[in-house]
């Protein structure tokens, strides 16, 4: 006679915790919710992506002196500005080209009880008396295609010729990052520094950063 058994499925993870901030996945109700509504984004703002989890480490080892005005550059769906509202208490910017991140961007941000004001508006034409405004620039995985090198060195050329404080840039290091910060790094001077998270959230990559005290 045989007995049948079942194993218990175990239950889907639908959200993480990291350094204080809730981050959903795609089948979290949420996210579902906006997916639902026809929000599709079309430039890589399809979920959280993991080299913001090395700017919200690094600045939690490191925090800056003091941080009021953050701009989250290529935010998607804003996880790095959202830490940094629920951490420093800063006012945020997200910007990213692609407006059809902000509505899962809001979702995360509501998640985790804050906002961040949104701006659609692509690297090349954020002008550097706007960028004047903010004590700490981040970005993540905003490099990812070669013509994209020389738009994200040249917003951190403006940024640095506005005086935004730190400038902090993750990546899992592409060519294409590599290749962009060792321009910045021969204009501006600045670190690259290889990060890793272990445990149950993993990520590795190399962040670009700039003191510009």
């Amino acid at each position: 006679m045989t007995i049948a058994t079942t194993q218990a499925k175990k239950p889907r993870v639908t959200e993480r915790k990291f350094r204080g901030v809730t981050m959903p996945t795609a089948g979290h109700k949420v996210i579902r919710k906006v997916k639902r509504e026809g929000h599709e984004p079309s430039i890589h703002g399809t979920k959280l992506w993991r080299s913001s989890f090395l700017i919200m480490d690094y600045l939690h080892k490191h925090p800056p002196e003091s941080v009021s005005n953050v701009l989250d550059a290529g935010c998607g769906w804003g996880i790095t500005g959202i830490w940094c509202a629920r951490k420093f208490g800063a006012s945020v910017v997200s910007l990213d080209a692609d407006p059809a991140v902000f509505p899962y961007l809001n979702a995360v941000a509501e998640l985790n009880k804050v906002t961040t004001t949104p701006m659609v508006q692509r690297f090349e034409k954020l002008k550097k008396s706007q960028l004047a405004a903010f004590d700490l620039l981040v970005a993540a995985d905003v490099c990812f295609w070669d013509e994209l090198v020389k738009p994200v060195s040249k917003l951190i050329d403006r940024a640095i010729d506005a005086g935004v404080g730190q400038i902090v840039i993750a990546d899992p290091e592409r060519p294409t990052f590599h290749e962009m910060a060792e321009k910045v790094i021969n204009r501006h001077g600045g670190d690259l520094i290889h990060w890793g998270l272990k445990g149950k959230l993993k990520a590795t990559g190399a962040l670009l950063v700039i003191n510009n005290q």
